[in-house]
């Protein structure tokens, strides 16, 4: 029997297509996750420069944004802290 690749009948190709559109994306997403994991989280000052846009815009109300201001206030004087020591 003789016979080449090119001898494949249309769906083989159209399998192989698929394969490498399929391994090109998984390689993206994977290289998507890991860089989003290698990211460093928000600080304390970035979060609440943010909630403060919100209650600007009138997303937040008064009372949630002290309730978040609250919770961060003890972060936000650690890293007051930590850039006083380093200076």
């Amino acid at each position: 029997m003789n016979w080449t690749v090119l001898d494949l009948p249309w769906w083989h190709w159209a399998l192989a297509a698929c394969f490498v559109v399929c391994a090109v994306g998984g390689v993206y997403v994977v290289l998507r996750v890991r860089k989003e994991w290698k990211e460093p989280p928000a600080s304390a000052s970035d979060l609440m420069a943010n909630f403060r846009d919100l209650r600007a815009e009138g997303d937040l109300t008064e009372q949630e944004f002290r309730t978040i201001k609250t919770l961060l206030a003890d972060k936000l004087q650690q890293e007051l802290n930590d850039n006083g020591k380093g200076a």
